[in-house]
């Protein structure tokens, strides 16, 4: 699992203290205004994941077993799925997280998910390479993104601060490693399955 960047742990520990004042384990993983989602709304059930687009293990998920659970939960109004957004890792890993989800919201609501999944894909070629913005710039071009909205995108330090913002917001929920769910209150931490996922939403469903 990644772990939360340094500049962001002492918040979390602080809020983590005060766990149990004022929120209730069903309003964990809420959708802020400014979280991205997926599905429907009115769902009995809310699938938040906390995640990283540099993180290895969210990558993972993200290709290998997202694409059945939001054909089964998703896509069917079953399940209403919020992505938080986290830093984590060293100085490269927190760089294309930054950079990665600035470019995905410059493009769009309708293209958020999109960029994410495309990053995901490419991550592990964009680390090798060593080149984090040409990776990025890459995705970028593919989706119709000029070269210079792309500069301006990832170097917009409003968006940057309120990127801060949101991930700070989500250390609130007491989670400090990526990827880590919360499905109706109770939190799963690390990679799942698909069939880890059947049963806790399954179990949702029964309350």
């Amino acid at each position: 699992m990644g772990r939360v960047s340094r500049r962001f742990v002492i918040a979390a520990a602080a809020v983590a203290m005060l766990a149990g004042c004022g929120k209730s384990d069903a309003s964990l993983g809420a959708p802020g205004p400014d979280d991205m989602t997926m599905g429907n709304p009115q769902a009995k059930v809310l699938v938040a994941e906390y995640a990283s687009v540099a993180c290895p293990h969210c990558a993972a998920f993200n290709n290998d077993v997202f694409p059945a659970f939001k054909a089964k939960y998703i896509d069917t109004g079953k399940v209403h799925y919020v992505l938080h957004e986290m830093l984590v890792g060293g100085q490269a890993e927190v760089a294309l997280a930054e950079a990665g989800f600035l470019l995905a919201r410059c493009s769009g609501k309708d293209k958020y998910f999109a960029v994410t999944d495309e990053i995901f894909h490419a991550q592990s070629q964009i680390f090798a390479s060593g080149d984090l913005r040409g990776g990025l710039l890459r995705i970028a071009q593919s989706m119709g993104m000029p070269e210079a909205q792309f500069n301006a995108c990832i170097g917009d330090q409003a968006a940057l601060k309120a990127l801060g913002a949101r991930v700070e917001k989500a250390s609130k929920d007491g989670v400090n490693s990526t990827p880590t769910f919360i499905i109706n209150g109770k939190k799963l931490e690390g990679e799942q399955t698909l069939a880890d996922l059947d049963k806790a939403i399954a179990a949702a469903e029964k309350n």
